[in-house]
């Protein structure tokens, strides 16, 4: 049976899911072929707005027609539903390539053993970190994470909040937003601080912040929330919180954590990675290789998410980086996922996975 990029509406995940793998296991006990041999299946946890483009450019680009049957999930949870669907799968793999929009949950697949190493074709001077150590992944185009104010609430920048650890400041009590540290980006945010700051002392501020600050389903929401002036400034990414500036919202986007004491600000890339035991390996390898390009990078940043590029090649600023420099943090991703699995359950207690 053929996927496509809508899907019917079934009862349950586990409902669609069942039905996906009871498909695939049937079409080949019959020695049907369950789709063209130039089809390559994409998840993708990047929005369907952003990524559509690009994997439609990929086909015009390809002289053997490859058609890329792209599935996409909804907002806040839609990289740990796409993931699960993988590890749902992993016994009859659908998916050939997963572009994840963060890093996280593409380091639980590649604990799990189901993605494929491989060799990158990127530039020289490719940010080591943004290379998995086994090659199963590599990060490009990456957002950063940073706080958005509304400077209509706060007029006076030398008010503005400067650093993440500001979310748990008592003069903020319910005027500041963070998204669930379970999900996306802020899960990988978390996960980072907890290997710089000690897993003790990030539990705590979690806390802190939980008991202070305003917890939404997203970044997206959070963004939204300053805009709309629910609160008055929140932790985001780069991509929410341009499009409300873009807007003409009275927004202001900082950079948090620049002073020597502090970390930095954590910038996290898009992932690609190819599945382990994929269907179409060798069309996944090509698209691999498109999306890697500075041309792609480039397209990210001119558009409405306004992506960082890591390549040197890259011949367009997005308009989202500030004038000054940025210090970024220094972060080893693959360390930082260890253990995610009782992270997540410490996380659940505290109340933060609801």
């Amino acid at each position: 049976m053929p996927l496509t990029r809508f899907e019917f509406v079934f009862h349950s995940y586990a409902q669609l899911t069942a039905f996906l793998v009871l498909c695939s296991a049937l079409l080949v006990a019959s020695g049907c072929v369950q789709r063209a041999e130039t089809d390559v299946v994409v998840y993708s946890a990047l929005d369907e707005e952003f990524a559509t483009p690009i994997l439609d450019a990929f086909e015009r680009s390809t002289e053997s027609e490859t058609r890329v049957i792209g599935k996409f999930d909804i907002e806040s949870t839609k990289t740990v539903g796409l993931v699960n669907r993988i590890i749902a799968e992993k016994e009859a793999p659908i998916c050939d390539l997963f572009w994840n929009n963060e890093i996280m949950h593409t380091l639980r697949l590649q604990k799990l053993g189901l993605l494929e190493p491989r060799s990158w074709n990127v530039e020289a001077g490719w940010p080591a970190e943004m290379i998995a150590s086994d090659g199963t992944w590599c990060g490009f185009a990456a957002r950063a994470r940073v706080l958005i104010v509304n400077t209509e609430m706060i007029p006076n920048p030398s008010d503005y909040p400067r650093s993440v650890a500001d979310l748990a400041d008592k003069k903020w009590k319910g005027q500041c937003a963070m998204a669930r540290p379970l999900f996306g980006t802020t899960a990988t945010h978390f996960a980072v601080l907890r290997e710089i700051q000690g897993r003790q002392a990030t539990l705590d501020q979690l806390q802190q912040i939980r008991d202070n600050a305003v917890i939404l389903s997203g970044n997206k929401q959070v963004a939204q929330a300053v805009s709309a002036g629910t609160v008055a400034w929140g932790l985001t990414d780069t991509d929410d919180a341009i499009i409300e500036k873009d807007l003409g919202r009275s927004v202001a986007i900082i950079y948090p954590d620049q002073a020597s004491d502090q970390p930095g600000t954590l910038r996290i890339p898009n992932t690609i990675a190819v599945l382990k035991n994929a269907p179409h390996p060798v069309a996944a390898g090509l698209l691999a290789d498109y999306l890697l390009r500075p041309e792609t990078e480039d397209r990210l940043a001119m558009g409405d998410s306004s992506q960082m590029p890591l390549s040197r090649s890259s011949k367009f600023s997005p308009r989202v980086l500030p004038e000054t420099p940025v210090r970024w943090m220094q972060v080893n991703f693959e360390t930082a996922a260890d253990d995610w699995e009782n992270w997540a359950t410490q996380l659940q207690a505290l109340g933060l996975g609801q």
